[in-house]
């Protein structure tokens, strides 16, 4: 579970180093339109590597944290020795594919900017509902569990709302676009989870 432990530190470090340092920040930051005008095409992967706030960084590496090290152990256990480096491709590909949606409708616009690595925690956190479908998920507002699934399904569909909305800073674009790549990167790499995700639900459901 290296590769998980490796992201974080790596994270936290370069976004400590940009709170500091604003230069460090608008040379990482996603800006659509630095990548179509000047070629900056770095930005699709290191926008991940800066946060806006300290809240912001401590909420997405706590939650990397808690699925990341189980998606990594399944991916090794699946994988073997090439676990690990399609466990960074899975978080490298959530990077830059959520943020893609974003690039083609904000390219023209130079005042767009976007910071953080929420669209590929969103990829790992939604290959562990694919691979555990059924693990219990408790947010502090509701007294019991939620079944993966069903949080990942209202998950989607609100992220899908607000893009249409767009009434906030947020990019649930790129919540989506990471959740969906999450699941079909994992899904492709091993297409009985597919099954085994609507066996696990079809039960739950009493199909």
């Amino acid at each position: 579970m290296f590769i998980t432990y490796l992201i974080i530190a790596i994270t936290a470090i370069s976004s400590i180093l940009a709170f500091n340092n604003h230069a460090i920040s608008e040379k990482l930051l996603f800006s659509p339109y630095m990548i179509n005008s000047h070629k900056q095409g770095y930005r699709f992967l290191s926008h991940a590597l800066v946060h806006g706030d300290w809240m912001h960084l401590l909420v997405n590496m706590f939650v990397l944290l808690s699925f990341g090290l189980a998606v990594e152990s399944y991916y090794n256990l699946f994988f073997g020795n090439k676990g690990a480096y399609l466990f960074s491709l899975l978080y490298l590909g959530g990077i830059a594919l959520s943020s893609t949606p974003s690039f083609a409708k904000y390219k023209s616009d130079p005042g767009y900017r976007a910071v953080g690595a929420s669209g590929a925690v969103s990829a790992v956190v939604f290959a562990s509902i694919l691979i555990q479908p059924l693990s219990p998920i408790r947010f502090v507002f509701l007294p019991v569990d939620i079944p993966a699934f069903i949080f990942g399904a209202l998950y989607l569909i609100y992220s899908a709302y607000m893009v249409k909305k767009g009434t906030d800073n947020i990019g649930h674009d790129a919540h989506f676009s990471g959740a969906l790549f999450g699941l079909v990167f994992t899904g492709i790499l091993k297409p009985a989870l597919f099954v085994g995700f609507l066996g696990q639900i079809g039960n739950f459901l009493g199909f």
